[in-house]
């Protein structure tokens, strides 16, 4: 199912643009907006059930903190497993993670040693956002770590100019709705 226009339209407009959040400079895309219109965030997630339904898969694992959001619903859509891939000391049992740089530093990313119980399980990775693509690169690199197979990527909001896209093609397809 492809997404038309309109709908398209009706998920940008409902992303709030905040200035100079959390430094100046910066335009935050706040998607606490589309998730209070009701009618922006079903029309989202019936695409993405609509787009996922047929590629059988085993799980959908959302990045900390708001792929938490998409992947558990999208994940009850589909009737698959949900699996969080969290900042590091979050989950409570042995973990692998994952570290990326940032701007100024280094962060980490982990997931549960067992996160996907199912042989070669087939996997979608989730968020609301890409930019540079450090921690979906490093999310990505867990899934299969675990042995896990990554299926596919999928974003909201792709923030082309920092092309964080063409970091991630190297170990799955990507799938965005806005470009920005």
């Amino acid at each position: 199912m492809i997404l038309s226009q309109a709908d398209k339209e009706l998920i940008n407009n409902s992303i709030r643009d905040v200035k100079d959040f959390p430094k100046e400079g910066i335009v935050f895309k706040d998607i606490t907006t589309l998730l209070n219109n009701k009618v922006a965030f079903q029309t989202l997630m019936n695409h993405l059930e609509e787009r996922y339904k047929s590629y059988d898969l085993d799980y959908v694992a959302g990045i900390d903190s708001r792929g938490f959001i998409f992947g558990a619903a999208l994940a009850d859509r589909l009737n698959i497993g949900f699996v969080p891939v969290r900042k590091k000391g979050k989950l409570p049992s042995t973990t692998v993670c994952e570290k990326y740089e940032l701007e100024y530093g280094f962060d980490e990313v982990e997931i549960h040693l067992d996160a996907f119980p199912i042989d070669n399980a087939r996997v979608l990775l989730i968020d609301d956002l890409i930019a540079t693509g450090g921690t979906a690169n490093a999310s990505a690199k867990l899934i299969k770590d675990v042995k896990a197979n990554l299926v596919e990527t999928c974003f909201l909001i792709n923030l082309t100019f920092l092309n964080g896209v063409k970091r991630l093609e190297e170990h799955a397809p990507v799938y965005t709705i806005i470009d920005i």
